[in-house]
């Protein structure tokens, strides 16, 4: 029986920047299932941080984080880089693009209207025209994420402040018993006074586990296509873009571009694998959205992304079994959250006083909280 303060379980981008922000004050420990933490979503995802995703509570959590992203590692290499985000609408989807524009107004005043002209300046393969793109939006707050640096990161913060992170651990039992919670791994056993539950996809799972009501996690699975672009081009500098609906998005990255057809397709908690449809039809929407043509697929995969029913990330403890936090439902945005969730979930396990720059943006632990009104049941 290994005795620690708190005990995170789950070794993706949420877990590990919770437990890097409680280690210099408790001891604690993550549990990762895989042999590697990053395994799931947080290694598959575009890593990309913008503000057009989300509703307002989300663009708040954003914003906090980004002063964050703009350091350099302990290492000395950037946690992101600059690269701008430019978001793409059809006739029918200027209603939409609106919502979208002054959505992110509210918190960046660096987000701008753009024609077909500075458009094709930004992407020269787009395809405008009457029947094609014909307005944007360009959010130049946007950020490509290291998302490696990032995890590395957090895991070497919290190893230097004394805690540990345990590969290869598939919880079986979670009890509670004399005011503390016994987690158990075949023969091994751990016992904490908190445990926190960022298992992603797998977190209803956990709180079964634990005799904790489930939160209603939805995961759902999300296909990303890399593809060479046209010979002689270079990309590097191309934009982050995406339509204004949830149709297609499509970034740079080591020389070749991503892109995906914004699937949203419900899976159980598993290792999710591309489908042959989503892959051709990532492929179609390039086509489609742009003057290329896909001749060929490098490389193909999906992740989950797991969300609540108001598709807010949650961080608070259970209403229902003290000591249990729940740390879920960051969907497509745990990445770019992350130094925000981390704060906020340390400030409540920790009973600190509540982070002045959430505050300032208008995020309140209710906001975040597993008893709020939207997703209770």
């Amino acid at each position: 029986m290994t005795t620690f303060d708190v005990l995170v379980i789950g070794g993706g981008i949420a877990g590990l920047s919770t437990a890097a922000a409680l280690s210099p004050h408790a001891r604690v420990v993550v549990l990762e299932a895989e042999a590697a933490s990053g395994y799931h979503s947080s290694g598959r995802s575009a890593t990309f941080y913008h503000l057009g995703i989300g509703d307002r509570t989300v663009r708040a959590l954003t914003t906090f984080s980004r002063p964050f992203f703009e350091q350099t590692s302990d290492q000395g290499a950037p946690l992101s880089t600059p690269k701008s985000a430019l978001w793409i609408a059809r006739e029918g989807m200027i209603e939409g693009l609106n919502t979208l524009y002054n959505g992110m107004r509210m918190f960046s005043d660096q987000v701008h209207r753009v024609g077909v002209p500075e458009m094709l300046a930004l992407l020269p393969v787009l395809r405008t025209g009457p029947e094609a793109i014909i307005a944007g939006v360009v959010d130049e707050t946007g950020r490509k994420l290291d998302a490696d640096a990032l995890q590395q990161g957090f895991a070497r913060t919290l190893r230097r402040n004394g805690g540990q992170i345990e590969t290869g651990v598939r919880v079986d039992s979670i009890t509670r018993e004399h005011g503390a919670w016994l987690l158990q791994s075949g023969d091994r056993a751990w016992r904490a006074g908190v445990v926190v539950n960022a298992a992603g996809a797998w977190a209803d799972q956990i709180a079964q586990l634990a005799g904790v009501k489930p939160l209603g996690l939805s995961p759902l699975r999300r296909t990303i296509i890399s593809f060479d672009p046209p010979e002689k081009i270079d990309t590097r500098d191309w934009p982050f873009v995406k339509t204004t609906v949830d149709e297609f998005y499509m970034l740079p990255e080591g020389g070749r571009l991503l892109a995906s057809p914004v699937d949203e397709i419900p899976s159980p908690p598993v290792d999710a694998q591309p489908e042959d449809f989503d892959i051709a039809l990532a492929a179609y929407r390039v086509e489609e959205y742009t003057t290329m043509n896909v001749s060929r697929i490098a490389h193909r995969w999906a992740g989950l992304r797991t969300f609540v029913k108001d598709r807010v990330p949650t961080a608070g403890f259970a209403t229902d079994a003290p000591g249990f936090f729940w740390l879920a439902g960051q969907g497509g945005y745990g990445l770019q959250t992350s130094p925000a969730m981390a704060a906020a979930s340390a400030a409540i396990i920790l009973q600190q006083e509540w982070p002045a720059a959430l505050a300032e943006l208008g995020v309140a632990p209710e906001h975040i909280s597993p008893g709020r009104p939207a997703i209770a049941s």
